[in-house]
C-alpha cells in the first residue's frame, strides 16, 4: 500500500520522502519491523517508540510516523520516508483502519462503555443478534470471538491495530455486525478513534480507574467515556445513572434512554421480581416504553435487568422479534459474572470476577435481595496493588455477608499469608464472622461442605479467570475445575 493511502485521513507533515514510498507492513513494536514496514512511534507508559528511529531503519522500514512534540533533534535516516502528526496514537489508530480496508464502515459496530456491565451487555446483545440469525463478532474483557474462533483477552479494548485487524477478521469469516466493549483507556489512547459506531451505549459510572497510570479525576474519567457519544451515530444511555447528562454533555449523536426508576426513559423495566429456588436464582420483569413484553432471566440482581435493558434497548434497532430477544435473554450466561454453578439442590454457588470494593458491595447488596439464609462470601485479594483494596474488601464483606472465607487469590510476588492479613485488618472493623483457608480449593470445599438450605455461596475475583499467579508465573487454576474435583472426590469417599 503507498504510503499516501495510509495516512490519507490523518493531517501530516513530511520530514523527508513522500507519499509515494510502497509500504509492505504496518508495526508499531519495534521488535517486529520487517524491510518496508512503515513504523509507528506511539509514546507508551513504559516505553518510547521515537527511541528506537536507528533500530528499526537498519531492520529496513520505509516509513516512520513520528509525533511533532517529540520530531525536534531526532536523528533521522535519510533513506527513509518520515511524517508527523500530533497524536502518533491517533495515528496508529487511523492508519490501521486503512491497512485493513476500513472494516468498521462494511457493519455495524456497537460499542459500550461504562464502570459495571459492558461485558454481560455485549454477551446478551451477541446472544440476542445470533438467535435471530446475525453473525455477531465480540471484542473485550473476556475474549475476542471471530465466528468459532476464541481468543483470550489481554486488555477489555485490545490496542488500536488489534481492533482494526480483529474487525477485518471477522468480515472475513462472514460476520454481519460487532458487539465490543470501549474502555475509558481505550477512548484516551485513540484505540478505537476512527470507528463511526453505529450505536454508542453508556451503562453507568461511579469512580474507578483513577490514579497515576490511569485518569487523573474522576472528572476526566467522565469525559473519556463520553468521547464515545461524539463518535456514535446512535448513543444508548442509562437514564437512572445521575453522572448521564454530565457524561454525553457535547454529545453529536441522537440519544435514547433506559432505565428502571426514570419514567421519563424511552424503554423501562416495571414488577421485577427476585426468583429464588432451592438452588436457582433468576429475575423477571416487565419491559415497557418502546417495547413491551415479559422477560425472564437465569441470572439474578437488579444490575442484570439493567444490562437486558440495555441490550434490548440496542436490538430493537435490528428488528429482532419480541420472541428471538425473550429466547435469548433466557439462555445467556456469562463466564465469570454472576456464573450460577449447581453443586446442591439446597443452596445456590456461583462465580464473579467482582475483585474491588464497589463492584463486591454492589454484588452483595444485590444478593440481600433474594433474602437468603446466609450470605457467604469467598474471596481473596491480588498481590503488589493498593493494599487500601484489601481493606475495604474486608469490611465490605464482613458488613455485608453472614460469613466471609477469606483465600488467596493471585498473590504475585507477596506472600498470601500478608495479604491475607491486611483483608482481616478491614473485617475487624466490623461485627462479621469469618474465617482463613489460603489454600483456594480448600476453601472452596470448605464453602460446599458447610453449605446450609437456602444459602448464596459467591466466589468472588477470579470469575473468567483460568490461572493464578504466583512469583512472576501463572499456573493452571480455574474455580470451575476446582469444584468439579470437590464434587468428585466427595462422589468417592
Amino acid at each position: 500500500m503507498k504510503l499516501g493511502k495510509l495516512l490519507e485521513r490523518l493531517k501530516v507533515e513530511f520530514l523527508q520522502g513522500n507519499e509515494d514510498t510502497e509500504i509492505t507492513d504496518l508495526v508499531y513494536d519495534s521488535r517486529k519491523v520487517t524491510p518496508g514496514a512503515l513504523f509507528i512511534c506511539v509514546v507508551g507508559a513504559n516505553s518510547d517508540g521515537h527511541t528506537y528511529i536507528e533500530d528499526v531503519a537498519e531492520k529496513g522500514a520505509a516509513g516512520i510516523l513520528v509525533q511533532k512534540d517529540h520530531a525536534e533533534g531526532l536523528d533521522l535516516p535519510m533513506n527513509v520516508a518520515v511524517a508527523a502528526v500530533e497524536d502518533t496514537r491517533e495515528g496508529l489508530a487511523l492508519t490501521s483502519a486503512a491497512w485493513f480496508d476500513y472494516p468498521a464502515e462494511k457493519m455495524p459496530v456497537i460499542g459500550i462503555t461504562g464502570t459495571k456491565g459492558k461485558t454481560t451487555t455485549t454477551y446478551m446483545i451477541k446472544s440476542i443478534l445470533e438467535n435471530a440469525g446475525y453473525k455477531c463478532g465480540l471484542i473485550g474483557t473476556i475474549e475476542q470471538i471471530i465466528g468459532d474462533t476464541h481468543i483470550p483477552s489481554a486488555n477489555t479494548t485490545p490496542e488500536s491495530y488489534v481492533v482494526q485487524q480483529d474487525l477485518r477478521k471477522m468480515l472475513d469469516a462472514g460476520m454481519n455486525c460487532a458487539v465490543m466493549e470501549v474502555s475509558s483507556q481505550a477512548l484516551k489512547l485513540a484505540r478505537v478513534a476512527g470507528i463511526n459506531f453505529e450505536i454508542g451505549v453508556f451503562t453507568n459510572i461511579s469512580p474507578d480507574h483513577i490514579g497515576p497510570n490511569e485518569h487523573a479525576s474522576f472528572e476526566e474519567y467522565m469525559e473519556c467515556k463520553g468521547r464515545l457519544f461524539k463518535q456514535c451515530k446512535l448513543g444508548i444511555v442509562n437514564a437512572d445513572d445521575p453522572h448521564t447528562v454530565d457524561v454525553i454533555k457535547g454529545h453529536t449523536c441522537k440519544i435514547e434512554t433506559y432505565g428502571v426508576d426514570n419514567q421519563q426513559a424511552s424503554l423501562r423495566a416495571a414488577n421485577i421480581e427476585h426468583v429464588h429456588r432451592p438452588g436457582y436464582l433468576g429475575v423477571s420483569f416487565d419491559v415497557e416504553g418502546s417495547s413491551n413484553f415479559h422477560a425472564d432471566l437465569d441470572i439474578p440482581g437488579l444490575f442484570s435487568v439493567y444490562n437486558a435493558l440495555t441490550a434490548i434497548a440496542v436490538c430493537e434497532h435490528f428488528q429482532i422479534s419480541t420472541e428471538d430477544i425473550r429466547k435469548a435473554l433466557k439462555s445467556v450466561h456469562v463466564k465469570g459474572r454472576i456464573e450460577m454453578v449447581k453443586v446442591s439442590d439446597s443452596f445456590s454457588l456461583m462465580i464473579d470476577y467482582a475483585h474491588n470494593a464497589m463492584a463486591l458491595e454492589s454484588l452483595l447488596t444485590t444478593l440481600k435481595d433474594y433474602h437468603p439464609n446466609r450470605l457467604v462470601c469467598l474471596f481473596g485479594c491480588g498481590g503488589n496493588r493498593a493494599k487500601s483494596r484489601r481493606f475495604e474488601m474486608g469490611e465490605v464483606s464482613g458488613r455485608l455477608a453472614d460469613l466471609t472465607i477469606i483465600t488467596s487469590d493471585n498473590p504475585r510476588f507477596e506472600e498470601p499469608d500478608a495479604i491475607i492479613a491486611d483483608i482481616v485488618t478491614g473485617i475487624r472493623k466490623t461485627d462479621g464472622k469469618y474465617v482463613t483457608i489460603p489454600d483456594r480449593k480448600e476453601a472452596i470445599a470448605y464453602a460446599i461442605h458447610n453449605g446450609q438450605p437456602g444459602d448464596v455461596i459467591i466466589l468472588a475475583g477470579k470469575g473468567h479467570e483460568d490461572y493464578q499467579e504466583i512469583k512472576g508465573k501463572k499456573y493452571p487454576m480455574d474455580e470451575r475445575v476446582l469444584i468439579q474435583e470437590i464434587l468428585e472426590e466427595d462422589a468417592v469417599r
